[in-house]
């Protein structure tokens, strides 16, 4: 009878080893599935989930466009100038409105910068900080034009490829500007002086004429001088 409980004890002992060392198998083999396998949310993005950079809202748009005689606010009327500037550039399914109020921050802008500095605001034209500017001045705020006539005589920082010969100002102080001018072998013809401008100093470039490329960094907009 001892014999028989001493065996059974053994064999008990034994199945209770196995069954623990079974659930301890168990749980490593679900930690390391849980470490080899990432939570759904980790997942990479679908690229066609990601959305695309907003538009200028100012441009027209490439697909189908309001036709100009449902270019009617739910409310009051567009004047003849709004209508012009409306026209071709509401996307079909579109507020109309929503691309007015569009154009006229333009507006906004262009004329809060020029009432402080019309220099700051012929550059942010010519920078393209400001989008839609030219048809937003041409139809719904033409006092603005003469700041548009400064800006389209101009060219923004970086290379121009073959600029017309003549002085230039830049619309900056910044002590940084530095420019250079080559000709078509890559020879230096012209270049900003080796001293860097003065706080306050107006900085201007002289492009010789056969210039094949201007560059420049620093200097934000060109205007002639």
């Amino acid at each position: 009878m001892y014999r028989r409980s001493a065996a059974a004890a053994v064999l008990l002992a034994a199945a209770l080893t196995l069954t623990a060392c079974s659930s301890d198998g168990d749980k490593a083999d679900s930690g390391a599935e849980a470490k080899a396998k990432p939570p759904a949310s980790s997942a990479a993005p679908d690229p066609a989930d990601t959305p695309a950079p907003s538009a200028d809202p100012n441009a027209k748009p490439a697909g189908p466009v309001l036709p100009d005689a449902k270019l009617t606010p739910k409310t009051g009327t567009f004047t003849a100038q709004e209508k012009q500037y409306l026209s071709g550039r509401v996307p079909e399914k579109m507020d109309p409105a929503a691309v007015l109020q569009s154009g006229q921050e333009a507006c906004q802008r262009v004329a809060r910068t020029a009432k402080h500095d019309k220099d700051a605001a012929t550059g942010s034209i010519i920078a393209g900080e400001i989008a839609g500017a030219k048809d937003a001045i041409n139809h719904l705020c033409p006092e603005q034009k003469p700041i548009l006539a400064a800006a389209e005589k101009g060219f923004p920082d970086g290379t121009r490829p073959s600029p017309a010969a003549g002085t230039y100002r830049a619309l900056t102080q910044a002590t940084t500007c530095k420019w250079e001018a080559k000709g078509k072998d890559g020879t230096v013809l012209a270049a900003s002086p080796e001293a860097a401008p003065q706080p306050g100093d107006k900085i201007t470039a002289t492009i010789p004429a056969g210039t094949a490329e201007f560059n420049s960094v620093g200097c934000y907009a060109w205007i002639p001088a």
